[in-house]
């Protein structure tokens, strides 16, 4: 059910309700500069803080429009309308706010399922200078990071990477762009493996026979699948993605043949380290039968090795913010208001 929260008994919200449902960044951002676009108010929340467990990582946003429209999420779905009630508060005042769920929230009637606690910031946008920015950026799939100065209640772009979390004063968002997959082999396997990435928000390259991926094509934030049963036909998509930065390389055929394929490129001049990035048999498991089961198999696989790739980028990175401790995280919001008294408010 809905939520309504009001900071003064004559002021009640619109009643929220979700435009439309999804995660992506790029859908996200770029709903709320559509909604300034057409003259309309428009919030953005973030989850700045989690204490204990929760089922969004850092940096999960969501926006909301003064008529209560919003998508995202911040949490697992039980708490968005009622974030969304919050948010529309402030469109109204014009002031940024804070907000605590679950545990450590003055609100004992909002509990998370996953037992824990966190915190958002919602942001009034005075512009959509800084979301043209990082969409900008997305589409050309290049890296950004959108800085929030809560105490200035301001928001700005900058390019290049980066992690999800508080430096100083400031909260940062780090966006990657959309991940990609490179298919090609036969028309069965790749068709099947297309349909299933697609559906979960894979940005799908089918590579035709005869063709070679160009340089621009194999960034980082991109997977390589090679569905081949011919090593010849495969050697030259491979040696292209093997001197690429692509963050998954798979190839099908069994351990038999990847060793004929191991051999072929050695021939070629290609050292054990350029070898083990690939991965063969491509697949969460082994030897799937019909190809929605590869299909399956290949898309988890990439999903799993994207959370390797993010973890690893976050263990090495330099950036990397520490987490605040909550008296930090309050002086940083000084002097935000926080979010007043919620009247009926339940949470499904």
């Amino acid at each position: 059910m809905a939520a309504r929260i009001a900071s003064e008994p004559k002021m009640l919200t619109p009643e929220p309700s979700a435009a439309f449902l999804s995660d992506d960044a790029i859908d996200i951002l770029a709903f709320a500069a559509e909604a300034l676009k057409q003259g309309q108010a428009a919030a953005l929340i973030t989850l700045v803080e989690i204490r204990g467990g929760a089922a969004r990582a850092i940096g999960a946003q969501m926006v909301v429009r003064d008529d209560g429209l919003y998508c995202g999420f911040v949490s697992g779905g039980c708490t968005e309308a009622a974030v969304a009630a919050d948010a529309v508060i402030a469109l109204q005042k014009g002031i940024d706010r804070k907000l605590r769920l679950g545990e450590g929230s003055p609100f004992f009637d909002i509990v998370l399922p996953c037992g824990g606690g966190i915190t958002l910031a919602i942001h009034v946008l005075r512009d959509a200078t800084a979301l043209r920015h990082m969409l900008a950026a997305l589409h050309r799939r290049a890296a950004g990071r959108l800085r929030y100065h809560p105490g200035r209640q301001a928001l700005f772009f900058e390019p290049g990477e980066g992690v999800s979390g508080w430096e100083g004063e400031e909260f940062v968002r780090a966006y990657r762009p959309r991940q990609r997959m490179l298919v090609a082999g036969t028309p069965l396997e790749t068709g099947a493996v297309a349909r299933v990435a697609e559906i979960s928000g894979y940005e799908v390259v089918k590579i035709e026979r005869g063709q070679t991926p160009s340089p621009d094509q194999l960034d980082a934030d991109t997977a390589v699948v090679l569905l081949f049963h011919d090593i010849d036909r495969e050697l030259p998509l491979l040696e292209a993605a093997l001197a690429s930065p692509a963050f998954y390389i798979g190839a099908l055929g069994s351990r038999r043949t990847h060793a004929k394929r191991c051999e072929a490129l050695r021939k070629r001049g290609h050292g054990e380290t350029t070898l083990a990035r690939i991965k063969a048999p491509i697949g969460i498991f082994d030897k799937a039968t019909d190809a929605n089961s590869l299909a399956l198999s290949v898309v988890a696989d990439l999903a799993q090795a994207r959370l390797l790739d993010m973890k690893g980028k976050v263990q090495t990175d330099p950036m990397i913010a520490h987490t605040l401790a909550l008296k930090e995280i309050n002086k940083c919001f000084d002097p935000m208001h926080a979010s007043e008294c919620i009247t009926s408010a339940v949470v499904d």
